[in-house]
């Protein structure tokens, strides 16, 4: 088994096809395949990446199509995960040959392959926003943790079990996160609870462990911490998240800007810090 794992997140990509923008203004197409092309290029390629929802705007078979061909590219193993935006019958039938998508009947499912388990939860509600786990899921996700407990895991799930206070988006939460922190926190192996939704990076504690959300490779949330905040976004810079995993000394977590920066320059020259 390696001792380093490192994760790519993407969240909330929004795909359209026949060249639709998103909401009318985002070209979510063009800004995923810049995103892949930025993992491509990092100096360290990530072991795999996992997209955690919304991967499509309206989860139309054509969308999982055009989803299809942008992350044909990926030269590592990539793994899906619906949201409230999606279709699990779709998904499923657009990305026949990955397995995994049929482990389970809800879209719920364990990755073992790596140093790092992934286990996917799938919260999505047909045609609702917020997002539930039922008593069978939550009982799976006991067993499936506690067959590996001495294995770092990750937990991934669109919705994140904590309010954000960005108040129209807490108007669509995971309904039920007290079901599932007790689970979390039976098994510390759990290292992060990994979600998606918010298009923000945002930090809680859960269950004893550390719950996140990831930026969008498109649009992110507006940042508005009124109870009454409008339902906005903006064209913040665009970005993903990697998850480095080391023995002894578990998950760290960086967040990447997709786009062209100055740099890198260096701090130092000839042995001294340039003044």
């Amino acid at each position: 088994m390696k001792d380093r794992f490192l994760l790519a997140q993407v969240t909330d990509m929004h795909i359209k096809a026949g060249g639709k923008l998103s909401y009318r203004v985002v070209d979510t197409e063009a800004m995923l395949a810049r995103c892949i092309a930025h993992i491509a290029r990092l100096p360290q390629a990530p072991d795999a990446v996992l997209f955690t929802g919304d991967l499509t705007d309206f989860g139309k078979r054509e969308e999982y199509e055009n989803l299809a061909r942008l992350l044909r590219p990926l030269p590592m193993p990539y793994f899906l995960m619906a949201g409230n935006h999606d279709d699990v019958d779709a998904m499923r039938g657009a990305f026949a040959s990955h397995r995994y998508l049929r482990q389970c009947e809800k879209l719920d499912y364990v990755v073992d392959d790596f140093a790092v388990r992934i286990v996917a939860l799938d919260t999505s509600v047909p045609h609702k926003s917020p997002g539930y786990l039922a008593t069978g899921q939550l009982e799976w996700l006991e067993e499936t943790l506690q067959a590996a407990p001495y294995k770092p895991t990750l937990v991934a799930l669109h919705h994140p079990p904590f309010r954000t206070g960005i108040g129209h988006m807490d108007e669509q939460p995971l309904t039920n996160p007290e079901d599932l922190e007790p689970v979390i926190r039976r098994h510390p192996q759990v290292e992060r609870v990994l979600c998606g939704h918010l298009h923000r990076s945002i930090v809680a504690r859960f269950g004893g462990t550390i719950a996140s959300t990831c930026p969008s490779p498109a649009h992110q949330v507006a940042l508005d911490l009124a109870d009454d905040a409008a339902s906005r976004f903006v064209m913040e810079p665009p970005g993903y998240q990697l998850h480095l995993w080391r023995k002894g000394h578990g998950v760290v977590t960086h967040t990447a800007a997709i786009g062209e920066f100055g740099g890198p320059y260096p701090f130092y020259e000839g042995g001294k810090l340039i003044d």
